[in-house]
């Protein structure tokens, strides 16, 4: 039986200011019938571009061209938009990442589903509104009948993505096309999101699934594919090519991976470089809350939380969203006030005071959030972005950012440049070199690479432990992988419901937790075999 995806010679260029921009060069492979093939790679390197082509969504304005472009034995060579329309929902169905962007916010789920159902003539319109029910508890989501009639705003991330899936499946399509699908989704979510695209296998769906998480990949992929500046460098069974990989970039992408294994050692190098020895000052106390409660409405986004933060130390906190660990690093850093309980920066009253009491030590206290580009001024260049919280005037001024930039890997060539004309890894080194600009005692880092290609993932990661082993600086480390606290904090606490279920050594609690949701949240956890 023929392949259902068949690739051969695969070009697709965009037109650029200056010259085309060729994104896709020469790829070639297949996809057979109940095979699931992943497409691994960093941002640029054309994974997305190469499966949205399969379905004429390779972007506006790109020109594809390839040698052959089979899908289900249809040639799509010169397919028309029309055509296209056939095809897609039909022949392939398409999962992408942000479920609220892709879904229509004036639809409801059910007529979101149902317009899929009409589009390709599935079923009578009498039975489509039990057709829809279906769908939705075929991908597990409670109270189908309820949901159909909500919005996407009215879901939480994980349902929305479950009812993109399920608008993806309506017309019974042999192929799926997910691309990052569960990126960005707590732990658990994205195990029940794996699990989904799992069953869809196992009722006989091709799976074609884009990924930059190769713990993913390695749970659900018969073969991958690396992708690296528009061309395939690497491709293989997925057992040979997490274990036994024959590129330097494939072994560049699996070395950065967070581990509990990559404890005390660089993740932007391949020989596990040992990283600088931290000097934790137990004794000396920089940061503590006693007693936190915060209520939005009737619900307790915090419940009772208590933590001390040590000089020199990374106090990890973990759990999925709702938990209440972003309502508490906002109170952390003072941009909230509790409903009772105290945080203390050192010996300062840090909360119940106005804030001209709070101005003259703000510095103390600095924060790297998870998306830079919407906490910058666009109008601001680096040189002021990162001046600006300096108690500096002049070419001192201007020599001090220079310097902090290149302690973050960049230099005096980024001083003119804006923020959108930085990428995402750049922008998060200049939101560093801004935080640590004014010597702060604590560094609040709320999901700060969550968004961030692996390799860049790492070299922040890396980046963060230098300045903590050099400057004595404590992180409040919030984020929602666990991997990445494994691998970076000292100590860790796990919220759920506001409270604070668990709380000890990372490798303690990692290693034997007592509580059960901790227990769930690691047994959820992608496990990377290399």
């Amino acid at each position: 039986m023929a392949p259902l995806v068949t690739v051969a010679d695969l070009h697709v260029t965009f037109p650029g200011p200056a010259r085309p921009v060729h994104a896709v060069r020469g790829v070639s492979f297949t996809v057979e019938r109940g095979e699931c093939v992943a497409i691994v790679g960093e941002s640029g390197s054309g994974k997305s571009v190469t499966a949205r082509s399969l379905v004429g969504l390779a972007g506006p304005g790109a020109d594809v061209r390839a040698t052959a472009l089979h899908l289900d034995g249809h040639d799509t060579a010169g397919h028309t938009d029309r055509d296209w329309r056939r095809l897609r929902g039909r022949v392939a169905g398409l999962v992408l990442q942000d479920a609220l962007v892709c879904l229509d916010p004036l639809n409801t789920v059910g007529q979101e589903i149902g317009e899929v159902l009409r589009t390709h003539r599935v079923g009578a319109a009498a039975t489509r509104d039990a057709r829809i029910t279906a769908l939705l508890d075929v991908v597990h989501v409670p109270e189908p009948e309820a949901r159909a009639r909500q919005y996407p705003h009215q879901l939480s991330g994980g349902l929305r993505q479950r009812a993109l899936i399920a608008s993806a499946i309506a017309a019974d399509p042999p192929l799926l096309i997910a691309d990052e699908p569960t990126t960005a989704l707590d732990v658990t979510v994205q195990a029940q999101l794996l699990r989904l695209l799992a069953e869809r296998r196992a009722a006989g769906s091709t799976l074609l699934l884009v990924s930059h998480d190769l713990a993913v990949v390695a749970g659900i992929a018969d073969r991958v594919l690396v992708m690296r500046d528009g061309v395939i460098v690497e491709q293989g069974p997925t057992r040979r090519i997490l274990t036994a990989p024959e590129h330097d970039y494939t072994r560049m992408l699996l070395a950065a991976v967070p581990t509990a294994a990559s404890r005390g050692h660089r993740l932007s190098t391949a020989t596990r470089e040992p990283l600088p020895a931290p000097a934790v000052e137990p004794d000396r106390v920089v940061l503590r809350a006693d007693g936190l409660h915060k209520r939005f409405g009737a619900r307790h986004a915090v419940d009772g939380v208590s933590f001390t933060l040590a000089r020199g130390e990374i106090l990890g906190v973990v759990g999925e969203s709702g938990s209440g660990k972003t309502t508490v690093a906002r109170i952390a850093l003072g941009l909230l006030e509790p409903d009772s309980g105290t945080v203390h920066l050192g010996q300062t009253r840090w909360t119940g005071v106005a804030e001209r009491r709070r101005r003259p030590h703000r510095r103390r206290l600095q924060v790297v959030s998870q998306d830079p580009l919407s906490s910058f001024d666009p109008r601001y260049t680096v040189e002021k972005l990162v001046g600006e919280p300096l108690d500096l005037r002049g070419p001192a001024r201007r020599d001090r950012v220079v310097e902090l930039l290149e302690r973050v890997g960049l230099g005096a060539a980024h001083l003119r440049r804006h923020p959108r004309q930085l990428s995402g890894g750049q922008r998060q080194r200049v939101a560093i070199a801004r935080a640590v600009g004014p010597r702060p005692d604590v560094l609040v880092c709320d999901e700060p690479v969550s968004a961030l290609d692996v390799s860049v993932q790492a070299q922040v990661l890396d980046l963060l432990a230098d300045l903590r082993a050099a400057d004595g600086t404590a992180l409040l480390f919030i984020s929602h992988d666990l991997g990445v606290i494994h691998h970076l904090a000292d100590r860790v606490l796990v919220m759920h419901d506001g409270r604070v279920v668990e709380h000890g050594p990372v490798q303690d609690v990692f290693d034997r937790p007592r509580d059960p949701y901790t227990r769930t949240l690691l047994a959820a956890l992608p496990v990377l075999t290399t």
